[in-house]
């Protein structure tokens, strides 16, 4: 308990920016860590199994945003919510909660998963699957869909693992996952020789040992919040509440399985007239946003970091406190993504060649990540902006915004550039929507601040 009163205390009083890396920093750093994964499996795909291979990878990308997608449903909304209710002191709600999300997860993962195994082969065909590719894609995903519940549940727990009080524990979660990794998939790529299998393999084996160790976290004595039987229970009242918040991010997740599609299907059509075939295309994609996702997914960790701090705050109504933890997280956001877009536009073929030593390939890839990256800049206030309204259950706002990047702007941008642009229209569609999305967001935020100015005023005199 005494921890406990320590971890709420600091919330309430520890200056900003030392608790902000407090929990930011164990978080990027499991993100980071996290990523690992697609870049440890494109390593290897790569180079022991072939180009062909990497493109089977690419194509799946939707497929596995759908089932990120359902864990960020539940775990986001569900750490969102316990962070609330701890501010508020309900810790028996908060319990209810976890033990509500495990119920949860069960129930839409198994449905997900049985009805994209039973129906793997249409899916594959529908998100632009070719004769060449479709092989080592349905391998992988036979093998990858029966484990990502597991996958699922260690994201969740995760999550309220930080929510609750325990950034470097969480942290130590998705190390011991990559590490897994890192031993597990030469062992069955290579040593083995089970190819693309074996790559999925290592994956979900990996993620069941961290599954463990989250789980044992929860059911111990030392934990802030426990999972006791008692709560594993599809209460409608804490399902509203989880999915009303992690509607957000299943939302965005489910628009980027949309847009991957659209992109596959536009570079399918594409790419044969500037004389690259289709699985090239595909490929360099997937290179190109494997090192995006790097980036991207060090802010998802500073979005973490942040979530607990504005959680607590805004349910104590300490409004300046929240004010200050989201513009310091846009400041540090912003700067991670500069890097990201410096890097990308300057050096992508030296980035690349990490995934594939074949020339043509590597052209392609750093062609892919040269234009996705122009406006990333702007991307990390963006996404922290999101994930703000997330955290203060904004639920609607954050959908907005979220969808306002992927669907309303990105998608039309996909279709039209292409048509007089070629191959490059596709490229360029990515930055577009950052700059139009963030400036969406600014529009949004200012609109929200001058709202609650007064409560600010009030809370700070």
């Amino acid at each position: 308990m005494a921890h406990s009163l320590d971890v709420y205390n600091d919330f309430k009083n520890k200056k900003i920016s030392s608790l902000f890396w407090q929990y930011a920093l164990p978080a990027v750093i499991g993100t980071i860590v996290n990523t690992l994964y697609n870049i440890i499996d494109g390593i290897f795909i790569g180079h022991w199994i072939g180009r062909e291979a990497l493109s089977g990878a690419g194509i799946i990308l939707p497929v596995m945003n759908l089932t990120a997608g359902i864990g960020m449903l539940v775990g986001i909304g569900s750490a969102s919510r316990i962070s609330i209710f701890l501010g508020r002191g309900e810790n028996d709600k908060a319990e209810k909660v976890a033990g509500t999300s495990f119920m949860l997860t069960a129930v839409l993962s198994g449905l997900t998963l049985a009805l994209l195994l039973y129906f793997v082969d249409p899916v594959l065909h529908f998100v632009g699957s070719s004769a060449t590719n479709h092989i080592y894609a349905r391998e992988f995903l036979e093998v990858y869909l029966p484990g990502s519940i597991f996958i699922t549940l260690t994201f969740n727990y995760n999550n309220m693992m930080r929510a609750s009080g325990y950034p470097f524990k969480a942290m130590v979660t998705m190390f011991i996952s990559v590490i897994a990794n890192i031993i597990l998939a030469p062992i069955f790529i290579i040593g083995l020789g089970w190819g693309m299998r074996g790559a999925a393999f290592a994956t979900t084996l990996s993620m069941f040992i961290s599954f463990l160790f989250v789980m044992q976290h929860f059911i111990s004595k030392n934990s802030n919040i426990k999972l006791y039987r008692r709560n594993f229970t599809l209460n409608l009242t804490y399902i509203k509440s989880i999915i009303s918040i992690g509607m957000s991010p299943f939302a965005m997740q489910v628009a980027a399985s949309i847009v991957v599609v659209f992109i596959n299907w536009q570079l399918v059509h594409y790419a044969p007239l500037s004389n690259v075939s289709s699985d090239d295309a595909i490929a360099g994609y997937s290179n190109a946003n494997r090192l995006i996702t790097l980036v991207i997914m060090i802010v998802i960790g500073i979005n973490q970091g942040m979530q607990p701090i504005i959680g607590y705050n805004y349910g104590a109504k300490n409004y300046s406190r929240v004010k200050t933890t989201f513009f310091y997280a846009v400041k540090v956001a912003t700067v991670i993504t500069s890097i990201g877009f410096i890097l990308g536009f300057f050096i992508p073929d030296i980035l690349v060649r990490a995934f594939s030593a074949d020339e043509d390939l590597i052209s392609i890839s750093a062609i892919a990540l040269r234009y996705t990256t122009l406006s990333f800049a702007f991307i990390g206030f963006q996404m922290v902006t999101t994930s703000f309204f997330q955290c203060i259950g904004m639920a609607k706002v954050s959908i907005l915004l979220s969808l306002s990047r992927q669907i309303l702007i990105l998608l039309p941008t996909l279709y039209i550039l292409p048509l007089f642009f070629g191959l490059n229209g596709v490229w360029a569609s990515s930055p577009i929507a950052d700059l139009l999305s963030a400036g969406i967001a600014l529009t949004v935020l200012i609109w929200y601040f001058k709202s609650i100015r007064t409560r600010i005023h009030t809370a700070t005199n």
